[in-house]
């Protein structure tokens, strides 16, 4: 976001989606990915999973899409890292799975995934840095956005002019990610002609 002429983030292509807590957001990404894999793309950032015990949230894990490496973003059970809501993040891991999976998919991926861009997230300096290469590398976007979320980066992002904001609810989330991930290989092939 710091090109002067402002023509890479012009040219990025985003697809936001937000909607509440527990809604299937992390499962329409992660079909996303799935189908844009099927047809050959390189997928790299990352996704964040819920870690439970029994049917209790205990935290979350940041899975990096190229390298497959995990760390823990935030858990209940820890007394260090800043504290969200009643979570406190793994900083470092955030750094070290986060951050680095989305300046790989900066410079090597076809579609950048970025689940998601929210409070614990925004705690790194080093993420917020990761966010902002994948829009200046021009490359598609797909992003989860916090849906209560008001932070500078979060507004930049939500008015790329290539941006399409998506919520999802119960009766739209079933037949979301075919038609993202239709719209994902379109954009990719209108920009190669």
């Amino acid at each position: 976001m710091s090109d002067p002429q402002g023509s890479k983030s012009r040219s990025t292509r985003a697809w936001l989606l937000t909607g509440p807590p527990g809604i299937g957001k992390s499962t329409v990404v992660s079909r996303v990915v799935y189908l844009l894999r099927s047809n050959g793309l390189g997928i790299g950032g990352c996704l964040t999973k819920e870690r439970r015990e029994g049917k209790e949230r205990v935290g979350f894990t940041v899975h990096d899409l190229m390298s497959g490496r995990e760390a823990v973003l935030a858990s209940t059970k820890s007394s260090l890292g800043p504290k969200v809501g009643r979570y406190r993040v793994n900083v470092q891991g955030l750094v070290d799975v986060g951050a680095r999976s989305l300046i790989d998919a900066a410079e090597r991926a076809d579609v950048a995934v970025i689940d998601e861009i929210g409070p614990m997230e925004l705690t790194s300096p080093e993420f917020k840095r990761g966010v902002e290469a994948c829009v200046d590398s021009g490359k598609p976007i797909l992003a989860v956005l916090h849906e209560q979320m008001k932070d500078p980066l979060v507004e930049r992002f939500r008015e790329l002019p290539g941006g399409s904001i998506m919520e999802i609810t119960l009766h739209n989330r079933d037949g979301l990610a075919e038609s993202i991930s239709s719209q994902i290989l379109a954009a990719l092939k209108a920009s190669v002609l």
